[in-house]
């Protein structure tokens, strides 16, 4: 599998942004895919995933303002920010793990990641 993530950009604080990961290659209605992002000086944080029978799961931080949702007829995984905060920035990476049906939280490895789209939130 390959992906390519993109959508990012400058917003204001308060704003939204959807990003999207398009994926290419096979049997991808079985993959769990996550949103991870790195902002400037700081480690990669796992942010959200969806598994291959959507369900999905957020970090606290941003629970209630981020949505995360799959189109497969589409290969697309998306990630709607809203409520942006100056906190929000930095390179939101998508990525994919073959174990689709799994409780997505608990993968540690990814098959495959996109090469980030950066999100920067300032007034």
């Amino acid at each position: 599998v390959q992906l390519q993530a993109s959508g990012g950009g400058l917003v204001h604080p308060g704003g939204s942004l959807d990003l999207s990961c398009r994926a290419s290659g096979s049997n991808l209605d079985y993959y769990a895919y996550a949103w991870f992002r790195q902002a400037p000086g700081k480690e990669r944080e796992w942010l959200s995933c969806i598994n291959s029978a959507s369900s999905t799961h957020y970090t606290n931080s941003v629970k209630g303002r981020f949505t995360i949702s799959r189109d497969d007829a589409k290969n697309t995984v998306y990630l709607q920010l809203n409520g942006l905060k100056s906190e929000d920035t930095g390179v939101y990476y998508c990525a994919a793990n073959r174990h689709g049906g799994s409780y997505c939280p608990a993968l540690l490895d990814f098959d495959a990641w996109g090469q980030g789209t950066l999100v920067t939130v300032s007034s």
